[in-house]
């Protein structure tokens, strides 16, 4: 029987040595399992759970880690595997809401190499790419780039241009994005539906691209968080039902919960003007101005037309800041 890991990804899914211009195990060294523990009264524990898991990646230097932000907010603990043996602590420096990136310090040092970042900018569609976790070959996918467009999240989250690469892969929070040439140009994120003709749909990964990392890096080393103003956050959980825009549910605490705000309510517009679609109503509600700006709101609610005014904040008001050990 094999000791080798049940990724659930086909032999005929995963990257091949040959087919690749670069050293392929070499490279697949730089991911590295992670493993998160949140206190039980963190903001984030009854939405994303108190014990984490997923995939960091070790940047060049040795000592930087980066992953996605979901995994590592609030955490007292981040632990971080190589799966060529050895693990360390690491202490979360920070995340940015905006891109959703979170930053590591290892607290060791691990014998594997870090890998170089690179860009997604010259990603071209149709390109092959490979998304991995930690585990080599057997935790990789050979996907292509299916789209670079614009995401808008439930959660109150916008990317100008986001990555989708397919087929999907199965443990894609916090995977490395592998451009052709070796380079890190993308974390995992999400695991989504994606358009493969006319009758069937095959599942996709969006992947936030590592460019939007160097702008925020060195604020994130010297200070935690990103030194830009902070957008306004409501705590509202809104989809798209076909042109509808629906709220899912409100934040414990948060603005939108204070304001009375209840789930399959209608969003309709923001401070008079309508909105269109997910991305418009972030936009709509950031232009309004920083956190603590009044965010008047028209609802419907069983019909019935709700005007709402909620005073913002600062979504990181409900956060616990990472303690270093």
């Amino acid at each position: 029987m094999s000791d080798e890991p049940d990724w659930s990804i086909p032999p005929v899914l995963r990257p091949r040595p040959e087919s690749c211009e670069f050293e392929l195990e070499r490279v697949l060294d730089s991911v590295l399992a992670l493993r998160a523990e949140i206190p039980e009264d963190a903001f984030t524990a009854t939405i994303l759970g108190t014990e984490r898991e997923g995939s960091a990646v070790l940047l060049q230097g040795g000592r930087l880690a980066v992953t996605i932000g979901y995994l590592v907010s609030e955490a007292e603990r981040v632990r971080l595997t190589s799966a060529k043996g050895g693990a360390v602590e690491a202490h979360v420096l920070g995340y940015d809401f905006a891109t959703g990136f979170g930053v590591l310090l290892l607290m060791g040092r691990l014998p594997v190499p870090g890998i170089a970042m690179g860009t997604a900018a010259a990603l071209r569609l149709g390109e092959p790419v490979i998304l991995a976790a930690c585990g080599g070959p057997a935790a990789a996918v050979q996907a292509r780039l299916i789209g670079k467009r614009e995401f808008a999240g439930y959660w109150e989250y916008l990317l100008e241009e986001a990555l989708f690469t397919a087929p999907a892969h199965p443990h894609w929070g916090g995977a490395a994005l592998i451009g052709p040439d070796g380079r890190l140009v993308g974390i995992g994120s999400l695991l989504l539906e994606a358009e493969a003709g006319p009758a069937r749909r095959s599942g996709a990964n969006m992947v936030v691209p590592i460019d939007l990392l160097a702008p925020v890096l060195d604020d994130i080393l010297r200070k935690g968080r990103v030194e830009r103003p902070a957008r306004p956050w409501l705590g509202i959980y809104v989809v798209e039902d076909g042109e509808r825009l629906v709220v899912s549910g409100v934040a414990p605490g948060s603005p939108a919960e204070r304001g009375g705000i209840q789930r399959g309510d209608l969003v309709v517009a923001v401070a008079g003007r309508a909105v269109v679609d997910l991305a418009d109503l972030w936009r709509k509600i950031w232009g309004l101005g920083e956190a603590g700006v009044e965010v008047p709101l028209l609802l419907v609610r069983n019909g019935r037309r709700l005007d709402r005014t909620l005073r913002s904040i600062d979504r990181e008001q409900m956060m616990r800041r990472p303690r270093l050990h």
